[in-house]
């Protein structure tokens, strides 16, 4: 396939060409067994000149023995993969370049890298870019094809709006960075799947990539957001794996409107969305449910403004998990918002740090309890760069069954009381709909 070569970059960030990196595509089960991917990249590897963070970039068929060996997968308790789209960037918007390199800053200052944790914590380094026909299993080839011819106009302008909404824009290397974006979900698919054949505890994953993907749709970009990874990624799962009933969790603070048009006539796959109530982009109805064959596979939870810790344990104790326990998934997938913190510039919820670990925490053993521990994160929204890395790194801390740091970030006095009888409210209209 050949992959659109982005330019080199202007805003502070360098490419240093001959440099090679590894790809790991698993092409079946056999493969994934023995770990040994006959695939290798060679090229360009793309930084920033402040935060040590790096990204493949163009393809060979040199052979690849440095990529981590089934040991070493079965040995970590957390695989995580960076893919920070340094070039994929519009100044003073808030789903901007800084959001991943902040969380891997935070990792490094929080000592939750290997270079601390040794063999509990992976970082993928090395990993394939998805492939047009990865992303057309989720989107239109014609919305596709259409972005990648859409990169000249970009190198030309610099910048161009691809959707009104957000708005979503584009640079000459956000097609290829969104490439990326979405291999790095694949691969940890891959890796936690590969990891499961050998233990009974395989380690969480978490794509801490951009750009997010959840508001894309099938047709289109939409809400920031280019490719729906995590809807990339379920298919994957299915299809390579096997894995046919993928439980997906979005508790981002805006609906996930482009992975439930995705499937929202599907009866394999399980969207369940908590969102705020009347935020972007006012979809995500309670009463939306699925659609023929796929009717009652989408749970769509609205919450109240204001909502918080409170709410969301309710949520998942009386929602969450009896809606998995049903469904019994063979993976579950997780749409990872942090935009619902108290302290994020783009909506009204009421969540802190410690909500997000009890959320990593609760769906770890959810995960183990129903599918063998198959689980992967996907880095979503969250634009309060504190906020971001202190919830993600918490998360860390959750999948390595340590103790939250939440006391240290969060402020109780910056709460409010919880609007706690509508929020029972719709809990419990949303129980009566599902019949849970």
């Amino acid at each position: 396939m050949k992959i659109h070569q982005p330019p080199k970059l202007s805003n502070g960030y360098i490419c240093v060409k001959g440099l090679k990196l590894y790809a790991a595509h698993f092409q079946s089960l056999m493969e994934l067994q023995t770990f040994s991917p006959p695939f290798a990249v060679s090229g360009t590897k793309c930084f920033s000149k402040n935060v040590k963070t790096s990204v493949s970039c163009s393809h060979s068929s040199e052979k690849n023995d440095t990529l981590p060996s089934l040991k070493q997968l079965s040995d970590a308790r957390v695989i995580y993969a960076v893919a920070p789209a340094l070039g994929h960037n519009k100044d003073s918007h808030p789903e901007s370049s800084a959001r991943v390199p902040a969380i891997v800053t935070a990792l490094e200052k929080m000592e939750l890298t290997s270079k601390f944790r040794g063999s509990d914590i992976l970082e993928l380094q090395n990993f394939e870019l998805a492939s047009v026909d990865d992303i057309a299993s989720v989107h239109a080839k014609a919305y596709v094809s259409g972005l990648e011819k859409a990169m000249d106009r970009a190198s030309k302008q610099g910048l161009i709006v691809i959707d009104g909404s957000g708005p979503t824009y584009a640079t000459p290397t956000t097609f290829h960075e969104s490439l990326v974006a979405a291999g790095a979900g694949l691969a940890l698919v891959n890796s936690v799947v590969a990891a499961s054949k050998n233990g009974l505890d395989p380690p969480m994953g978490f794509a801490l990539i951009r750009p997010p993907g959840h508001h894309a749709i099938p047709k289109g970009p939409m809400g920031f957001c280019v490719f729906g990874n995590v809807a990339i990624a379920a298919r994957h799962a299915q299809r390579l794996h096997g894995l046919k009933r993928v439980f997906i969790i979005d508790f981002d603070v805006h609906h996930g409107n482009g992975t439930n048009d995705a499937f929202f006539d599907d009866p394999d796959i399980f969207f369940l969305s908590t969102h705020q109530d009347g935020s972007y982009p006012g979809t995500g109805k309670i009463d939306e449910i699925g659609h023929g064959a796929g009717e009652g596979a989408t749970l769509n939870l609205p919450l109240p403004g204001g909502s918080g810790d409170s709410a969301m344990r309710t949520v998942f104790d009386e929602v969450i998990v009896p809606c998995a326990q049903r469904f019994k998934p063979d993976i579950i997938l997780v749409s990872a918002g942090y935009d619902g913190h108290v302290l994020d510039p783009l909506a009204s919820l009421q969540f802190t740090t410690g909500t997000y670990y009890m959320l990593a925490s609760n769906i770890k053993q959810l995960a183990k309890d129903l599918c063998g521990g198959h689980c992967v994160f996907f880095l979503e929204g969250g634009y309060n760069l504190d906020s971001l890395s202190h919830s993600v790194a918490d998360s860390f801390r959750a999948f390595l069954g340590e103790p939250s740091l939440a006391p240290k970030f969060d402020d109780p006095a910056i709460l409010y009381e919880e609007p706690s009888t509508r929020v029972k409210q719709a809990i419990q209209r949303v129980k009566h709909i599902h019949y849970l």
